[in-house]
C-alpha cells in the first residue's frame, strides 16, 4: 500500500517515512503544498498524511486538489489544535484528524481504520432509500423521478454521516459515536453540529423530510438507517 506524506517539517517527514517503511508501506514524500499535488497525480497514493501548514499550497487547497479526483483517504497531522481548523479540514474533505504531538501507535491504528473503510467501499457498492440510491464506491447520489433521474450533492461532512449510518443499517448509532467519529472527542457533546447535518440530509434524501421514513431519531440516544435496500 502506498502513502503519500507532505510536511514542511524535514524531521517529520523522515521519522514517518521510516517507520512507515519499516511496516510495510510504499511511502512517497513531499515537503510542500505543490509537490503533494504533484506526486498525487504522479503516483495515486492509497492514503494520503498532509500537515496543513504547509508552504506553496497549505493543506486545505491540498485538500481541495485532492478531491477533486480521488477519494482515497486523507489524515490530516497538523498541530493545529483549534476546533475550526479540524472542522474546515473535514468539511475540506478529510476523513481524519490526529494532532501533533502523536504517538506512532495512534497513527498506525488511523490508517488502518482507514483502510479498512476503504475495504468496505468494494463490499457496499450502493444502497437505496426509497427513489434515492447512493453509491458509496462512486461517491455518488441520485434521485429518480418522474422527470427522470438527477445527481444530488452532498458535502464532505454529509458523506462521512450517511456513510457511517449506511455501515451500520438498521442498527443505532449515538450521537456520541457520530460526533466522535466525525468531529474528535472534545466534540462529543455538541449535539447542534449533527442536529444540522441530520437535518440537511434529510432535506436531499428523504421524500417528506419532515415525517423521515430512512433517517429516523432515537430520541435522546442518536439515530437509525431503516428501510435500505441493494442499490
Amino acid at each position: 500500500m502506498k502513502i503519500l506524506i507532505a510536511d514542511d517539517d524535514p524531521q517529520i517527514l523522515r521519522a514517518l517515512r521510516i517507520t512507515l517503511a519499516a511496516k510495510g508501506y510504499e511511502v512517497v514524500t513531499a515537503s510542500d503544498g505543490a509537490q503533494a499535488i504533484s506526486a498525487a497525480i504522479d503516483d495515486h497514493p492509497d492514503v494520503y498524511l498532509l500537515d496543513l501548514g504547509m508552504p506553496q499550497l497549505n493543506g486545505i487547497d491540498v485538500i481541495h486538489g485532492i478531491r477533486g479526483w480521488s477519494q482515497a483517504p486523507i489524515l490530516v497531522v497538523s498541530g493545529r489544535t483549534g476546533a475550526y481548523d479540524k472542522v474546515e479540514a473535514l468539511d475540506a474533505g478529510a476523513d481524519d484528524y490526529v494532532t501533533k504531538p502523536f504517538s506512532i501507535e495512534e497513527l498506525l491504528a488511523r490508517i488502518r481504520a482507514l483502510t479498512r473503510r476503504v475495504q468496505k467501499d468494494e463490499a457496499v457498492p450502493s444502497v437505496r432509500l426509497g427513489d434515492v440510491t447512493i453509491d458509496l464506491a462512486a461517491r455518488s447520489v441520485t434521485r429518480e423521478s418522474s422527470s427522470g433521474r438527477r445527481q444530488v450533492r452532498l458535502t464532505p461532512t454529509e458523506w462521512q454521516v450517511i456513510e457511517i449510518l449506511i455501515r451500520n443499517s438498521g442498527r443505532l448509532v449515538t450521537r456520541q459515536t457520530l460526533l466522535t467519529s466525525i468531529w474528535g472527542t472534545e466534540h462529543a457533546e455538541d449535539s447542534g453540529y449533527l442536529r444540522l447535518y441530520v437535518s440537511q440530509l434529510r432535506k436531499k434524501l428523504e421524500s417528506d423530510p419532515s415525517n423521515p421514513v430512512h433517517i429516523i431519531t432515537e430520541p435522546g440516544m442518536g439515530y437509525r438507517l431503516e428501510n435500505v435496500s441493494a442499490g
